[in-house]
């Protein structure tokens, strides 16, 4: 759907003899993400806060699942990368970037503009240039590897010298040796030493795009562990995080109770919802008082 809909941007932007790479408008990024009723940057992204983003890195990929399927996000995972740094986690705002195998009388116009307005022939250093600290640079180059290499260490390295955060590629990366020394988070498919090819060319920016079975927007928040990424949409930041806290003190009684208790109950017994009334009241009330810590904590940092 995704790759459908950037296609229908394209078309209603050569026909207006624009001749530019589509960019959604701010107007049109807030209708795509108008659940998030947050602060924006100026060209209408969603702008989920530091606080929530640094949040978020106390958090497995299984309490984002969590969430999301039950509230209709079925497509916001994927997985089968390489993984520069798999003890790292990458989390932050997503700036998207998509990419097709070139066709000269697509690329040829958009080239032209892009030379009007002075800007570089190389695609991939525009969106390079849009990154601002926090963003996570999301390129769909339909998972071609020679050719298809987003960046080599020296853009890597002003990447993450910009975002403190990284990328992640469907497609591959060169000069390795040169990026795994910096601390960025990077996700892709392969790695080949040739520069970006000129036969793929740049069809879209903060768009829609599809990066394996997960559609992205921008604005979603970035979040890779060493299993995979979720796209996470804006307006489920805070449930998701709300929920967590609630497992995060499940997990801790259940596994205290596995370990000091052993003898005195079966996995049954416990994991779950605990089917003893005097155990389940007992759950509850630790639960309770640990939400209580932990919202008094939060109300005096504030």
């Amino acid at each position: 759907m995704s790759r459908k809909f950037a296609g229908l941007v394209l078309l209603a932007a050569c026909l207006s003899a624009t001749a530019q790479v589509p960019i959604l408008t701010r107007e049109q990024l807030i209708r795509y993400t108008e659940n998030w009723k947050g602060e924006r940057f100026p060209d209408g992204r969603p702008k989920v806060s530091d606080k929530a983003i640094k949040k978020m890195d106390g958090l497995s990929a299984e309490e984002v699942w969590s969430v999301l399927p039950g509230e209709g996000y079925r497509n916001q995972y994927e997985g089968d990368f390489r993984i520069l740094h798999p003890e790292k986690k990458l989390i932050g705002r997503a700036v998207t970037v998509q990419f097709m195998p070139a066709r000269p009388d697509v690329k040829g116009p958009n080239e032209e503009d892009a030379k009007a307005k002075g800007l570089r022939d190389n695609g991939n250093q525009r969106v390079i240039d849009m990154l601002r600290e926090g963003d996570v640079l999301v390129a769909d180059i339909f998972g071609k590897i020679e050719g298809g290499t987003l960046v080599g260490d020296n853009l890597a390295t002003y990447i993450y010298a910009v975002t403190h955060k990284g990328l992640v590629v469907d497609g591959a990366i060169r000069d390795l040796e040169g990026i795994f020394p910096l601390q960025i988070g990077a996700y892709f498919r392969g790695v080949h030493p040739t520069p970006i090819s000129p036969e793929v060319m740049i069809t879209g920016i903060n768009v829609p795009i599809r990066i394996g079975n997960a559609t992205v927007l921008p604005g979603d928040v970035v979040f890779g562990d060493r299993e995979g990424v979720y796209f996470v949409p804006p307006h489920l930041v805070d449930k998701i995080l709300t929920n967590a806290d609630t497992l995060h003190i499940h997990d801790e009684w259940t596994q205290n109770k596995f370990i000091h208790e052993t003898s005195k109950y079966k996995s049954s017994d416990v994991y779950g919802t605990p089917r003893d009334a005097k155990l389940k009241q007992e759950y509850q009330e630790y639960l309770k008082k640990k939400l209580d810590e932990l919202h008094a904590k939060e109300a005096k940092e504030k």
